[in-house]
C-alpha cells in the first residue's frame, strides 16, 4: 500500500508527463510539488524500490506498468470527488481542488466505484478534465489552448489548466466557465495578449497567460 506521499508523487508524474511527454525531469516535480531536490530524490529511490517508476539520471522519470495503474486511479478519486462537491454539496468550482486533494486519499476498495455510480457516470471533472474509469479508460482529453487559436472564430471553453483558487474566482467574475462561448477577436502583436468576447456579449482583453490556461473545443 502506498503512503499519502508516494501517492502524491505518482499522480504528479502522471499529471507532468501528460504535459511533457512519458518521461519527467526532476526539477519538474520538485517544482509542481514545492518540495526541495534532494527530498524528490530520496522518494524517487523510495518509488524505484517498489517498482512504480523506472528512473535515469539523463532522461528522468517514468511510470510503470503499476505506477500508472496506481496513478490513474488516485486521480479517478480526486476528480469523482470534485464533482461531488460541486454539485452535491455546493461548494464552488474555486473551493474544490484542495478539498479533494485530501479525499482522494481515502481508502476503500470499492468506494470509487459507489461513488461514480451514484453520480451517474461523469465522464469529465468540473474543470473539465476527463474522469478515468475503473479499467483507466477515459474520455477525451483537451489540449488546445486560447492562446493558440486562430482569430475570428468562436470556441467553447473545454477545460482550464490552472486549478488555482486566484484563476477560477478571475473565470468567474468573467462568467466563463465550461461551456462558455469565446470569439476570438484579435491578439495583440506587443505582448500576445487577446480580446476576446463572453457569450457573444462582454469584449474584454485578457492576458497571453490567461489564454495559456483555457482549452478550447
Amino acid at each position: 500500500m502506498n503512503t499519502f506521499s508516494e501517492e502524491n508523487y505518482l499522480k504528479s508524474i502522471y499529471r507532468l508527463s501528460q504535459l511533457a511527454g512519458i518521461k519527467v525531469s526532476t526539477s519538474a516535480i520538485a517544482e509542481a510539488l514545492g518540495n526541495n531536490p534532494a527530498s524528490v530524490v530520496d522518494m524517487i529511490r523510495k518509488l524505484s524500490d517498489k517498482q512504480l517508476i523506472e528512473y535515469d539520471k539523463k532522461k528522468g522519470v517514468k511510470l510503470t506498468a503499476q505506477g500508472q495503474k496506481d496513478a490513474i486511479q488516485i486521480v479517478r478519486k480526486h476528480r469523482l470527488w470534485e464533482v461531488f462537491l460541486l454539485e452535491k454539496l455546493g461548494y464552488r468550482w474555486d473551493e474544490i481542488h484542495d478539498i479533494a486533494e485530501e479525499l482522494e486519499h481515502i481508502k476503500h476498495a470499492d468506494l470509487a466505484d459507489r461513488l461514480e455510480h451514484f453520480l451517474g457516470y461523469p465522464e469529465y471533472d468540473p474543470h473539465g478534465d476527463p474522469i478515468p474509469k475503473a479499467n483507466g479508460k477515459m474520455a477525451k482529453s483537451y489540449s488546445v489552448t486560447l492562446a493558440d487559436a486562430k482569430t475570428g472564430n468562436v470556441y467553447r471553453v473545454a477545460a482550464v489548466r490552472d486549478t488555482s483558487s486566484d484563476f477560477l474566482q478571475y473565470l468567474h467574475k468573467l462568467e466563463i466557465s465550461i461551456g462558455t462561448q469565446i470569439k476570438l477577436l484579435e491578439k495583440i502583436a506587443f505582448d500576445q495578449s487577446l480580446i476576446i468576447s463572453i457569450n457573444g456579449q462582454e469584449q474584454v482583453t485578457v492576458s497571453s497567460k490567461f489564454g495559456e490556461n483555457i482549452l478550447i473545443d
